[in-house]
């Protein structure tokens, strides 16, 4: 209706097959293996700005223009152009995390009409123009397919498994603060980066769950666990063994870390330009997840992967999600939580 509003022309593609393929099946994959992946960011890189594009490409189009809330900036080294992928104006409706794993080619060939504006603005010129959707709601949940219940999802592919929820006191031992005497840096990149292990005699079991692999670390609903003083948070998920991890309180320190590794294969930047060789360090600001605050945090390159420490330990860092890395505005590089 907008497009014949606008008087221009509408075509559909069906890319449901891609889909299938590269997202949905991912996340099942994923989720079996005790990850969680973020289904938006790939799309965004495999579909959106991948099929999708080469197919309008192909049509004749010069740019795919999108309605991300971010900027496009363009930056001229030793004669040779690139890319910037900056935040929205609008830090409230920031989107550029979503295109964290974006390459210069893609790009190039992108356009971000409303990256200067606020939402506010973006709803007001819809409705001067007379458009149908000026006051559509935002959209939410999983990329193309909207709000889904995850475990009804999820139990399309993974079957329930029974198993037992358990509660780790956080007096525990393995919480204590140590601070070793380090012999390198590696060393202690290794020891900041490192989960904590934990087994089923570490606690008590408190109740009983349908799948460890339908659960998140940091999650709090969906455990129907009562009693006790505090809610209980998922700590840790353990697939093999069928076993979920629960602290009481947002401030177990079972849920914070202060670093966390990216394997070789998964370090990607958007700015090539700016990759730091290893042993090398980079200042910047993190996040680990779409909205989170921009965090304090230094990059180490190593041949065996990249470590960010964060000057703050972070809440629920999980394998699978993904941080981007930023500095000042311009989101630099991505990669997948090992």
């Amino acid at each position: 209706m907008v497009a014949e509003k606008l008087e221009i022309p509408f075509q559909t593609i069906d890319l449901s097959k891609e889909y299938k393929e590269r997202i949905v099946d991912y996340m099942f994959r994923e989720y079996e293996m005790g990850r969680t992946p973020n289904p938006d960011v790939l799309c965004h890189r495999e579909i959106k700005f991948d099929v999708f594009m080469k197919i309008a490409l192909s049509l004749g189009a010069d740019y795919v223009a999108t309605g991300h809330y971010c900027r496009k900036g363009e930056v001229v080294k030793d004669g040779k152009t690139f890319y910037q992928l900056l935040s929205g104006r609008d830090n409230n409706k920031d989107q550029s995390y979503f295109l964290c794993q974006l390459t210069q080619e893609q790009l190039s060939k992108t356009l971000f009409p409303i990256g200067e504006l606020q939402k506010s603005e973006v709803r007001r010129i819809a409705t001067e123009q007379g458009l149908i959707t000026a006051d559509k709601k935002d959209s939410q949940g999983l990329c193309f397919i909207g709000k889904v219940r995850l475990p009804e999802f999820l139990q399309q592919k993974l079957q329930p498994k029974e198993g037992v929820i358990v509660e780790i006191d956080q007096e525990k031992e393995i919480f204590r603060e140590d601070h070793p005497n380090f012999t390198s840096k590696m060393e202690e990149l290794n020891h900041l980066a490192k989960k904590f292990q934990y087994n089923i005699n570490d606690g008590k079991i408190v109740g009983k769950h349908q799948g460890a692999h339908y659960f998140t670390k940091g999650q709090r609903k969906g455990l129907a666990v009562g009693g006790t003083p505090e809610p209980l948070f998922v700590i840790e998920t353990d697939v093999d063994s069928n076993v979920i991890y629960t602290g009481q309180g947002k401030d177990h320190p079972g849920l914070y870390r202060k670093a966390l590794f990216i394997l070789p294969q998964e370090v990607h930047w958007v700015r090539p330009d700016l990759a730091i060789p290893p042993y090398e360090e980079m200042k910047v600001k993190a996040r680990i997840r779409y909205r989170q605050p921009l965090q304090d945090a230094t990059l180490y390159p190593t041949e065996n992967g990249l470590y960010i420490v964060f000057e703050e330990a972070q809440a629920s860092i999980t394998e699978g999600q993904f941080v981007a890395w930023y500095i000042d505005d311009e989101l630099i590089g991505s990669g997948v939580i090992s």
